[in-house]
């Protein structure tokens, strides 16, 4: 999982995965098949686990605090090297994106199921549905983008001040609920 995080599923050759797994060329085959299907059970393992830790935090601190901790954990938790290998979901995207659309789809749906969960954790948090999921999708486009500024390696104190700054906002936004971003059918006008 560590050498596709890193590399991507195009720059991953057959060498540099039984050199990683000290396989052979027919022990990796008889025991992976093929190289794209090692690629998605890295890709869904990785997805997992980055909805674990969420889901994890949920168990023992508030909402807004696990999604703190989520962001925090991104930044302290993976070691100085893997923070600049920004998330394997996001990077497939944008390596498959116009070349192999089963994989951008794949990874999309993946990150789409980490946008439910901010859902929940955000009406957990005790916002309206509208409102988490708009605030879900604001938590996933920082999220997607910190991802890419990490590849770029934009030092984790300027990516630290951007969430705490996003954090700060939802605070606000749970504590006032109001006025509801999210619902279009009754929308408030502020002067």
């Amino acid at each position: 999982m560590a050498l596709f995080w890193r590399k991507g599923y195009l720059a991953t050759s057959l060498a540099d995965l039984t050199a990683a797994t000290g396989l052979s060329r027919s022990s990796f085959y008889a025991s992976f098949g093929e190289k794209r299907a090692l690629f998605i059970e890295c890709l869904d393992l990785f997805a997992e686990r980055t909805r674990q830790l969420l889901l994890d935090a949920r168990t023992t601190m508030p909402p807004v605090d696990a999604i703190e901790h989520f962001f925090a954990h991104s930044f302290d938790g993976v070691g100085a090297v893997r923070d600049t290998w920004g998330c394997m979901m996001v990077n497939t995207v944008l390596e498959a994106a116009g070349v192999d659309d089963g994989l951008r789809s794949r990874a999309s749906d993946l990150l789409q199921r980490m946008n439910a969960l901010f859902v929940d954790t955000l009406v957990a948090a005790g916002l309206p549905l509208s409102d988490a999921e708009i605030w879900a999708d604001i938590i996933m486009t920082l999220n997607e983008g910190l991802r890419v500024e990490s590849r770029r390696r934009v030092p984790g104190d300027r990516r630290r001040v951007q969430v705490r700054t996003m954090i700060g906002m939802l605070r606000v936004a749970i504590a006032t609920s109001s006025p509801h971003i999210g619902d279009r059918r009754n929308p408030r006008r502020t002067s």
